[in-house]
């Protein structure tokens, strides 16, 4: 990964709940010998109850990530990107994403005004890696991990999720993007996947770029 390693110090590996964007990123962490910057959920007090009712969790959810965010690229930001590699699974733009999907007008136009006043200008990514499943491999998924605090999570939320990201990464030009179907995709347990893939990434060259495994 030599050459790969000195063009991309800033991985970040993006996707829906259950696609296995974090498990890539700590492996993809480990190959560079980067350092890892990853989403904390089991820090937020308020998800699994948004889980059970969303209506009535989703802010107190959504602003508890927002800050969270926050405090993690602050760290980012003062890290030396010539010196330190950095493998996150998280983009803080896409955050606005949740809180559209989640929460009502009011709270919304409340979100928006916080966001807009407090996120701060995070640095692009030297590469994006989007991990995408159809819905219902995120639900079996997400059954198969068995975590407690995701059993209230539903395959309506999954799907509309999964709907959310594939929007916004259709128009996401930010950094350089390699769209990955996760379907077939199983860079984890199978140490012939992960070499495939580790393999596109060192070769990537263009703006956006597709991955796939036939079945």
């Amino acid at each position: 990964m030599s050459g790969a390693a000195a063009r991309l110090r800033h991985i970040v590996v993006e996707g829906p709940i259950g696609v296995g964007k974090t498990s890539l990123a700590r492996r993809l962490g480990a190959t560079f010998g980067a350092q890892l910057l990853l989403e904390q959920p089991q820090a937020n007090p308020f998800l699994e109850r948004f889980y059970r009712e969303p209506a009535r969790h989703a802010l107190a959810t959504q602003m508890f990530f927002l800050f969270q965010r926050i405090h993690q690229l602050a760290e980012l930001r003062q890290l030396d990107l010539f010196r330190t590699h950095v493998v996150g699974d998280f983009l803080l733009d896409k955050d606005p994403l949740f809180a559209r999907l989640t929460l009502a007008d009011d709270e919304l136009r409340l979100y928006e005004q916080l966001y807009a006043q407090l996120a701060p200008s995070a640095p692009a990514p030297d590469l994006v890696i989007y991990l995408q499943a159809p819905a219902q491999t995120l639900v079996e998924r997400v059954a198969r991990r068995g975590l407690p605090a995701e059993a209230g999570i539903s395959a309506d939320y999954l799907r509309r999720l999964a709907d959310s990201y594939a929007d916004y990464f259709h128009h996401y030009d930010a950094a350089p993007l390699l769209v990955v179907n996760a379907e077939h995709l199983n860079p984890i347990e199978r140490e012939e996947d992960y070499a495939l893939l580790v393999s596109h990434v060192e070769k990537m060259r263009g703006r956006r770029e597709y991955f796939s495994l036939a079945a």
